[in-house]
């Protein structure tokens, strides 16, 4: 570092991540690594390409400063090997799926290779033909596009990227191909296709039969003939009702994609990388990186100038990466160099709303985002075509095809997910609002310790509306809304992902998709527990009308639970039986609420817990199903697990207080993923507010996973389901 350099110091959470995910280790995993050796590591492998062009000391440290000062921070895959053996920088990969066995046991081999290296992929299943059609080579009839999809999964199961990152895939398949309604019904069993997000490529044919209420074209792949006509609108409604169950599938507008392809000449794209912000063609990768707004607010106004600096010293890093990368097969390599797309994306767009007093959700809030993004995409293109002055266009660029100026990238912005770099970056992700302003951490001692987002607790302290007992409020309420200590200006600037309404989430999306994004966006429309399936059609249309090319619905506490059995009020009237010197238990009804959850245990034995709620949402009984054998070690495990939960349930009706209870369990916790751990970390969630019905548990540190930017993420330790 140099002596004029002020040393950048980050948060407790970022050296956490770091430290599990990032810096190197020893042969006996030690961290051998800090962050400024890190950044230095990275920006002097990527900087090393201008070295024969006299350009080395002046970008390495140009890099360095970018970076290190977080003003940009490159892809995960980059900073994990950036100048190691491994090399492979990219995380966006799309791989074709051709309708043979050959074709398709090479891209599980492909896949494969992509994952060991830190890479997500994305396939398209459209090229399969349909399950039942005839296969002449054996005289039979073909399995189906998800026979196959499921030995990719089985296959993405067993590799977990570069020791780092789990593989993740995005799987799609046309809207027009005949097996559709078993594809968009495939992952209502969530205990299938867990390493896959799946989407369903929506054509306009479609769009205008389902405004038309008629009927559309199922074509078989391998005839191109058409097979049968189905009603768009039975088909769409599936789509909704799937969605509105787990957010799953999600849907990708092809078409408005394609009419957005740069290279039309190489092929149309046909699926996108995992989260869904990187539309590629078979073979392509895409590196990424992603401009921290947060640091570009002075006086609550953009420093434009710096953000321009930043916007082309990102785009010489991100096209440099290209060349120093080591890409896992030789026709990625091929197809990358030939087309060089880049993803130069945004984190901390709330922080930078926040800072300008501007509410995320208002005309004014999409507005700004919207010029902002422009003039990113504005400066990033102004670099590239400087770059390709200097080192030539992408090879692909043909000027009489393709009606733009030579550039040296044939694409330059996306929005991805920044989970983890942007907890390195203490900023919202990506282009997300903040999911929480005000959190409650229970540590093993039993203490509740407040979290409170560092602009919310500047400005309530400065204004002198700060307190211990209003933070504990917003805590356990979630919101700030409501609370009349607050000023309700600041109310509509803090709102989060939650408090904002579906539509402003989609007319966000639709404002910086219009406005500078190449590629596409990962966002998460949220929804409250209690949206219609009629909202969920609603986003759909919507986010096709404004322009999207991608769409993810999220209706709150929908993914990793079941009801079980729900029974009428009536049936839900309590009674209780009262002693003169002991406390009151509760008698339970016949029927309860209830909910189920799948957990990991410390052997990575699926393991469902079930909690049945009285009528105000609060939990009453604890239940555990572990799939045992007939070992005699595992059925005293059961006996051990069935007796910690009836003491729970007990505790529970006869009103023990949440948090002692959970002091108890995390004293006999042996384990982070044992039993008392597991309930443990869920009453903690109930008590802090963070659940409104059930997320999902971080299957690495027990954190409450959220699902944001289209994926499930945990803002502990940094773990992404979607990676």
């Amino acid at each position: 570092m140099t002596p004029d350099m002020a040393k950048q110091v980050l948060t407790a959470t970022a050296e956490t991540v770091l430290a599990r995910r990032y810096y190197l280790k020893d042969s006996e995993g030690n961290v051998t690594e800090t962050w400024e050796t890190l950044v230095r590591r990275v920006a002097d492998a990527v900087a090393e390409i201008d070295r024969p062009r006299g350009l080395f000391e002046e970008l390495r440290e140009s890099f360095f400063r970018m970076i290190y000062h977080l003003d940009f921070l490159p892809n995960s895959p980059c900073l994990m090997n950036a100048g190691t053996d491994l090399g492979q920088l990219s995380a966006c990969f799309v791989l074709p799926v051709p309708d043979s066995m050959d074709g398709i046991f090479s891209a599980i081999r492909n896949g494969a290779l992509v994952h060991k290296t830190g890479g997500g992929t994305g396939y398209s299943f459209s090229r399969l033909r349909s399950k039942n059609a005839s296969v002449r080579s054996t005289q039979g009839v073909a399995s189906g596009p998800l026979s196959f999809a499921a030995v990719f999964d089985a296959a993405t199961e067993t590799i977990k990227q570069g020791g780092k990152r789990r593989g993740a895939n995005m799987g799609v398949l046309r809207i027009d191909h005949p097996d559709i309604m078993d594809f968009i019904v495939a992952k209502a069993d969530q205990n299938r296709f867990n390493n896959f997000n799946f989407s369903v490529g929506i054509t306009d044919a479609f769009m205008r039969a389902l405004d038309d209420d008629d009927e559309y074209d199922l074509i078989e792949p391998s005839t191109r003939e058409v097979v049968r006509r189905l009603s768009a609108k039975v088909v769409f409604e599936k789509i909704v009702d799937l969605a509105w169950h787990n957010g799953e599938p999600g849907v990708l507008f092809i078409d408005t994609a394609n009419r957005d392809n740069a290279t039309p000449q190489l092929g149309e794209f046909e699926a996108t990388n995992p989260c869904g912000e990187q539309w590629l063609l078979p073979y392509e990768s895409c590196n990424l990186g992603s401009v921290n707004l947060a640091n570009f607010v002075v006086r609550k106004a953009v420093d434009y100038d710096r953000l321009r600096t930043v916007v082309r010293t990102a785009t010489t890093f991100l096209d440099n990466v290209i060349d120093c990368n080591r890409f896992p097969i030789p026709e990625i390599e091929e197809m990358t160099l030939k087309t060089r797309k880049i993803g130069l994306g945004i984190m901390g767009l709330h922080d930078m709303l926040i800072q300008m007093e501007v509410p995320y959700g208002s005309e004014e809030g999409r507005e700004l985002a919207g010029k902002v993004m422009r003039f990113i995409r504005e400066a990033a293109e102004e670099r590239s075509c400087e770059l390709a002055e200097e080192k030539g266009p992408f090879p692909a660029y043909d000027g009489a095809i393709n009606d733009y100026r030579p550039r040296r990238n044939a694409a330059l912005t996306s929005i991805q997910p920044t989970g983890t770099v942007s907890m390195i970056a203490d900023c919202a992700s990506g282009c997300e609002p903040y999911f929480s302003i005000v959190m409650v951490k229970n540590v093993m001692d039993g203490d509740r310790l407040i979290l409170v987002n560092k602009y919310f607790e500047k400005v309530a302290r400065e204004e002198g509306f700060y307190s211990e007992e209003l933070m504990g409020k917003v805590a356990d309420s979630g919101t700030v809304l409501g609370h009349g200590d607050i000023p309700s200006h600041w109310q509509e600037i803090f709102r989060t992902a939650q408090d904002i309404s579906p539509a402003d989430h989609i007319k966000m999306q639709g404002c910086l998709q219009k406005n500078g994004v190449d590629s596409s966006i990962s966002k998460t429309i949220n929804l409250p527990a209690e949206a219609t399936r009629g909202e969920v059609k609603t986003a759909y249309i919507s986010g096709y009308r404004l322009g999207c090319k991608g769409l993810t619905v999220y209706r709150d506490g929908s993914r990793d639970n079941q009801v079980l059995n729900t029974g009428d009020s009536a049936a839900k009237e309590k009674t209780a039986i009262v002693s003169e010197r002991g406390p009151v238990k509760q008698i339970l009804p016949d029927t309860l609420s209830a909910k189920r959850y799948r957990v990991k245990d410390q052997y990575q034995k699926s393991v469902y817990i079930i909690v049945c709620f009285d009528e105000n949402e609060k939990p009453m009984e604890v239940f555990a199903k572990f799939p045992f054998d007939n070992r005699v070690d595992l059925k005293d495990k059961s006996t051990m697990w069935t007796t910690t939960c009836r003491l729970v349930s007990l505790a529970l009706r006869f009103n023990v207080p949440m948090d002692e209870i959970i002091k108890q369990l995390d004293r006999s916790s042996g384990h982070m993923l044992d039993l008392p751990a597991q309930l443990s970390k869920l009453f903690k969630s109930f008590l802090a507010g963070t659940q409104k019905g059930f997320s999902s548990v971080c299957p690495e540190c027990s954190g409450v996973l959220r699902f944001e930017e289209g994926c499930e993420s945990c803002r502990e330790c940094g773990y992404s389901k979607c990676a």
